[in-house]
């Protein structure tokens, strides 16, 4: 069954987890021998997460809560330790990730190392500020994909295509580098 690792380093990693043993796998790629809490922020997938993660003193999860807040459309609580991302059945199961919502992760991967990155030499002004940021991002790289009209302060409204790999500030579309 195809699912996604999710390292707190912002690693993504493809993986094929045993249909009949997938629960103990999800257990052993999240680390932990203890609980997996298992969360609902898209219909169609279940992220899999370290039951005890903050506790147990784990790194934040960036990626998996900017990932989560985005499909959810609002800011969640702090994630942390790695998650493992499949798709879900109608029973409410593990099933394989489709290839759409692998691709938002990849996506909103890519975004927060990019973000991370800028933010090095162009700090937040605050803390707010740089959710809020990282958040209109994401929500671009889980938004379906098709031509939107783009109108900037001073500018004619332009018709551009909308790609997960490109950014939008209040002043324009910064490329992803």
């Amino acid at each position: 069954m195809r699912a996604l690792h999710i390292a707190s380093d912002t690693t993504v990693t493809e993986i094929d987890l045993p249909g009949p043993s997938a629960h103990s796998a999800i257990r052993d790629h999240i680390g932990t021998a203890g609980a997996v809490g298992q969360g609902l922020y898209h219909r169609r997938a279940l992220l899999h997460l370290h039951g005890d993660g903050h506790r147990s003193g784990l790194t934040q999860n960036i990626t998996t809560w900017a990932l989560a807040s985005a499909w959810r459309g609002i800011t969640l609580y702090p994630i942390h330790g790695p998650a493992v991302v499949t798709g879900r059945a109608q029973d409410g199961e593990a099933a394989t990730l489709d290839d759409d919502l692998a691709q938002h992760a990849h996506a909103v991967a890519q975004t927060v190392r990019e973000t991370l990155g800028e933010w090095r030499t162009r700090p937040p002004a605050s803390n707010e500020a740089a959710l809020n940021e990282l958040l209109a991002y994401t929500a671009r790289d889980v938004a379906p994909q098709r031509v939107r009209g783009l109108a900037h302060v001073g500018e004619k409204k332009t018709e551009q295509p909308v790609s997960s790999c490109s950014r939008h500030t209040g002043a324009g579309v910064i490329p992803a580098r």
